[in-house]
């Protein structure tokens, strides 16, 4: 049973009312934040990076299909893999609304794992999903952005990620990188987001902080109640929940 307070109308109203105040605060906050962000300094890419992509080999440059700006969606894939991210899977389903969008606004958003193609391509197709997805296999992308790691980083302990050192057992973890193309070719890497950073590219969650049970995760730990989008228990829109 909830525990919230039942209460007359003029009362809900007054606490929705007082409560806005802060939901307020929190938009300003954002806002803030946002140009902050806009405002940090900006790392020269000095390496040619090369990808495989489904039209062939491509450089970092040709990613950004002649726009200005690139955002990298690093998904935890490594070569061999016999799991899927759950996680990265989650944002990942969200991709293909925003980046319609996005191109419109000299905004290019790829995908990238370190798993051959041949290995991407088949889940993709699995997922529906339209994004571009390239592969960092032949090059130390993933490594030089710290969202992969040697076997002789982690077993040393010397793995970097979201800007402190940390011993990590996974070989990939998940983030998103953007980048910036001035008219002169010269590519800069402008910002990161990393770990938790990357919750504001799924809005499901948005939405599960709206409703009365939130995240309904119940001690069971961050994303432990998603599934890849086809593995549901339940998808025949009854309103019955795999998670009571």
């Amino acid at each position: 049973m909830s525990k919230n307070k039942i209460v007359p109308q003029s009362e809900w109203f007054a606490a929705h009312k007082e409560h806005l105040k802060r939901e307020k605060e929190l938009a300003r906050l954002r806002d803030r934040i946002a140009a902050e962000r806009r405002a940090l300094p900006w790392l020269k890419i000095r390496k040619d990076y090369v990808f495989e992509t489904e039209r062939g080999p491509e450089y970092l440059a040709d990613l950004f299909k002649g726009r200005s700006q690139l955002i990298v969606y690093h998904f935890m894939f490594p070569p061999g893999a016999d799991y899927r991210c759950e996680g990265c899977s989650l944002l990942a389903d969200h991709i293909d609304g925003a980046e319609q969008h996005l191109r419109h606004n000299d905004v290019s958003l790829v995908v990238a794992a370190r798993a051959p193609l041949a290995e991407l391509l088949p889940y993709k197709r699995r997922m529906g999903w339209k994004f571009d997805w390239v592969s960092s296999y032949a090059s130390d992308f993933n490594f030089d952005l710290q969202v992969s790691f040697t076997a002789g980083q982690i077993a040393e302990g010397e793995t970097v990620y979201n800007f402190e050192k940390k011993a990590f057992t996974s070989r990939d973890l998940p983030g998103a990188s953007v980048f910036f193309r001035d008219d002169q070719g010269n590519i800069f890497l402008t910002f990161t987001t990393r770990a938790r950073g990357g919750e504001p590219l799924i809005t499901a969650y948005d939405y599960l902080d709206m409703v009365p049970k939130g995240r309904n995760e119940d001690g069971r730990g961050m994303m432990a109640w998603v599934r890849l989008h086809d593995e549901y228990e339940d998808d025949s829109g009854s309103g019955e929940s795999c998670c009571h």
